[in-house]
């Protein structure tokens, strides 16, 4: 279970690296703005508030891969923290989104979902 866990934490960061790329590095570009709704104007607008987000989202699959790496190599408790912490923090992010902005149900099943199984894979491999 613990693999299965790693893989899909994996793929969590993944989808986070990607959101980063969106945010901070494309935010203003045609298909960027696609994904996410907004107008020329709203994304100009928003530039600099969706460029430090990015850097969370970034920051939350750093630590994620980190702890995935260090489970890979033996050391389980400190690896075993750090994917309960990037994937958890990613999972709880978009819970908030989920109760905050109903409306955003799609982005936050997509960026929450993989990191909750991560998460509970890691819990049920963590107590066998």
């Amino acid at each position: 279970m613990i693999a299965v866990a790693l893989v899909l934490a994996g793929i969590a960061a993944l989808v986070h690296v990607y959101i980063f790329v969106m945010e901070s590095l494309t935010w203003t570009s045609a298909k960027t703005r696609a994904v996410f709704g907004t107008s020329a104007e709203e994304a100009e607008a928003t530039k600099e508030l969706a460029y430090n987000q990015g850097f969370y989202n970034l920051f939350l699959a750093i630590v994620t891969a980190v702890g995935i790496v260090l489970v890979a190599v033996g050391s389980d408790a400190a690896g075993t923290a750090l994917v309960f912490a990037g994937a958890g923090s990613m999972a709880a992010a978009a819970a908030v989104l989920l109760v905050s902005s109903p409306d955003k149900r799609g982005a936050a099943l997509k960026q929450g979902v993989i990191p909750l199984l991560a998460v509970l894979a890691m819990l049920v491999g963590s107590l066998a």
